[in-house]
């Protein structure tokens, strides 16, 4: 009696390609088609943004496209900027969604929605924490509690003989 190759039980397809759920497939490939989509625009609001992550609803009724706008986040116009970015994104909205009904092979397109990555913006500024470390900052810590060099140099082990002593 043999065993079918590749079988995932009774009833199940298996595919050497498909090693992650459906909705992580098309989170990805919707990412890039809307990338590639944003560059064709010809928005001076768009220029420059990036797509970071889409996140798509399992039954593909909605779909949230989170960008980076090319600001400083600790800008004080950051918010004005992004809500910029947020509108030109608005009234594409349309044709970023026919781009994903051409490109992509799914039984609905999902309803686009926008926001803005904090993620980017949060791990920003706990850089610029950390390189405001005194810690960090060329000198390092003081001499009474810096640690100790844990390779010590003793006259008496000659590096040539693999640790053997000299007497």
């Amino acid at each position: 009696m043999s065993k079918k190759r590749g079988s995932g039980g009774p009833g199940r397809r298996t595919s050497g390609t498909r090693h992650y759920p459906r909705t992580a497939r098309l989170k990805e490939l919707f990412r890039e088609i809307l990338a590639e989509e944003l560059d064709r625009i010809d928005d001076p609001r768009l220029e420059l943004v990036t797509v970071i992550e889409v996140d798509v609803d399992a039954d593909l009724h909605a779909a949230t496209l989170y960008f980076a706008a090319p600001h400083d986040p600790a800008d004080p116009d950051a918010d004005a900027l992004d809500a910029e970015v947020l509108a030109a994104l608005a009234d594409n909205r349309i044709r970023l969604q026919g781009a994903i009904g051409r490109q992509a092979r799914v039984k609905r397109v999902p309803e686009l929605g926008f926001k803005v990555d904090t993620v980017t913006g949060g791990a920003a500024r706990i850089e610029e924490i950390l390189r405001d470390l005194p810690e960090l900052q060329g000198g390092g810590a003081d001499d009474e509690t810096a640690i100790d060099d844990p390779v010590v140099d003793d006259p008496a082990v000659d590096d040539d003989t693999d640790g053997a002593t000299t007497g």
